[in-house]
């Protein structure tokens, strides 16, 4: 596909900038009149605006957004919402946006941990760009591959490839409201990773619209931004319109199962032993872990459960002879395991209800929000058991913690860490995530982020080291934040060496090439060299 851009009426455009540059009307009534002037679909864009006036303004803002604590009333609102219905418009957006000076926010999912797609504390007024509207899939089962639009979500995706076939699918995440724009710009993880690799290692071709506002294909722009975008985090090279996805083969029957061990049952030995099978065993097999608090078995008392919960790509039976000769320990047997079908074996992994049918998929809005702050880390080597009895100690200070233990191994080890911006690979055992979360607003959100941070203090001597590694599509910003006295690159340094490690350079130098005034940024964007607007 050929790169374009629509050419504006210059002299419609410099009408439009001398009336926004002196306030006559509101900013968004200039991207209005901008917006129409480049769309192909200009009948379609007023009902595509949200203004704070509008009765629809705070439901659309709110809608995908996942973290409440972004969505408290002291914290910044966006000027406007801009839901475009085509591609052209949301080129038109970039234009615009661009020639008006107005600070832009890409939404695909609103699943971003500390709510960047939705909120702005460098700059303001800003806009959101919301992508909800575009969520075009179409399939291919014949070249076992699928174009699919940014604001369509995982179980959406899911859905569509197993409406055609009951043995394909693809290995992205595992909850299912995630929108796959962005999703797959951090690399996309998920419950098939270690026999097929990431969402971002399945990616085929993606059409963008760049900082100059042309709409590229993967030709057209080139291999370096093809790689950065496959994994080098959201809202810092362009905006994500397509992603052209390979298919994986899955078998017609699955098995999963989850099995839960508390300390009083032995959990601390299992949990030690997992660490060394679970990167090492058949890579058809996928065995992650949630750690929580329950009761105990004294009144009183509060005790640690950790949940082993599994997807196998193949039969029953065949599983329990890879448990029994690799993971005894378990104690798996027939009555936990459950033989399925890939498209549901996603539902249950996502935690949906027994006899819940796919079509669930297509709702794609979750309906749990929260307050919540989460931070992540890889482990390259065994934490001793032990070390875990102390580690117990801890997190039972918390009202409602989470852990959640993804193993690697398989593909992951045998993809090269440069081989997308995503380099968590060879040498990792598993990734931790740590969540805490709460439901009364302010009122405790300090007690749970001191918390939290003390936790992923205390786990530095078992995480990797040099850096100590973070996924970013767990965005944390707390990661540089103590280093007030560096310069602006370096602080970008601290979070980028963390989430990309050498490959962070590699994305400098992508980004000083094709967005070098800085266009798309937001607090932990990529930053070009010599930023003036960082």
């Amino acid at each position: 596909m050929e790169s374009y851009s629509f050419r504006p009426f210059l002299s419609s455009f410099l009408i439009l900038l001398s009336i926004s540059l002196t306030n006559s009307i509101p900013i968004q009534e200039a991207f209005n009149h901008c917006v129409t002037l480049h769309s192909q679909t200009p009948n379609e864009f007023p009902s595509a605006v949200y203004t704070r006036n509008n009765a629809s303004y705070t439901s659309i803002l709110e809608s995908t957004a996942q973290n409440l604590r972004y969505l408290l009333p002291s914290l910044p609102k966006p000027e406007f919402i801009f839901t475009p219905f085509h591609d052209s418009q949301v080129q038109a957006a970039v234009i615009c946006a661009k020639q008006l000076g107005i600070h832009m926010r890409v939404r695909s999912g609103g699943h971003d941990y500390e709510g960047l797609s939705y909120v702005s504390f460098i700059e303001k007024p800003f806009m959101i760009l919301d992508l909800v509207k575009l969520r075009e899939i179409n399939v291919d089962i014949a070249q076992n591959t699928a174009w699919i639009q940014a604001g369509a979500t995982v179980g959406e995706v899911y859905y569509r490839i197993a409406e055609k076939s009951a043995v394909h699918g693809f290995p992205a995440g595992l909850c299912t409201t995630l929108g796959i724009g962005g999703h797959i710009t951090g690399g996309a993880y998920g419950s098939m990773m270690r026999k097929y690799g990431l969402g971002a290692d399945n990616v085929l071709d993606a059409r963008i619209v760049d900082a100059n506002g042309r709409i590229l294909d993967r030709a057209a722009m080139g291999e370096d931004l093809f790689w950065a975008i496959r994994g080098g985090g959201g809202g810092s090279f362009g905006v994500i319109l397509w992603w052209k996805i390979k298919l994986v083969p899955v078998p017609e029957t699955v098995t999963v199962f989850t099995v839960t061990k508390s300390l009083e049952q032995g959990a601390n030995k299992i949990l030690y032993r997992w660490q060394e099978v679970a990167p090492s065993i058949d890579e058809n097999l996928f065995i992650r872990v949630l750690i929580q608090t329950a009761n105990g078995s004294l009144p009183g008392r509060r005790t640690v459960t950790t949940s082993y919960n599994a997807l196998f790509l193949g039969s029953a039976n065949t599983l329990l002879q890879v448990m029994k000769q690799s993971f005894p320990e378990l104690g798996l047997t027939k009555n936990d395991c459950v033989e399925t079908s890939w498209i549901k074996s996603v539902l249950y992994i996502a935690g949906f209800p027994s006899g819940t049918a796919p079509e669930v998929l297509l709702q794609a809005k979750s309906t749990s929000k929260a307050y919540f702050k989460a931070k992540s880390d890889f482990i390259r080597q065994v934490i001793p058991e032990n070390s875990l009895n102390s580690l117990w100690k801890i997190f039972l200070q918390e009202d409602g913690p989470l852990m959640i233990w993804n193993p690697c191994g398989g593909m992951m080890g045998r993809i090269p860490e440069s081989a997308t911006p995503f380099p968590h690979r060879q040498g990792t055992l598993y990734k931790i995530q740590y969540v805490t979360g709460w439901l009364d607003g302010e009122k405790s959100m300090a007690r749970h982020m001191n918390w939290i941070r003390r936790f992923y203090y205390f786990m530095a001597p078992y995480a990797s080291k040099y850096p100590r590694e973070a996924y970013v599509n767990y965005r944390d910003l707390d990661i540089g934040m103590n280093h007030q006295n560096t310069t602006s690159f370096s602080k970008a340094s601290i979070w980028g060496f963390k989430y990309f490690k050498n490959n962070f350079l590699r994305l400098v130098q992508v980004k000083t090439k094709v967005d070098p005034s800085n266009f798309f940024r937001h607090e932990q964007s990529i930053p070009p060299f010599h930023t003036k607007r960082w």
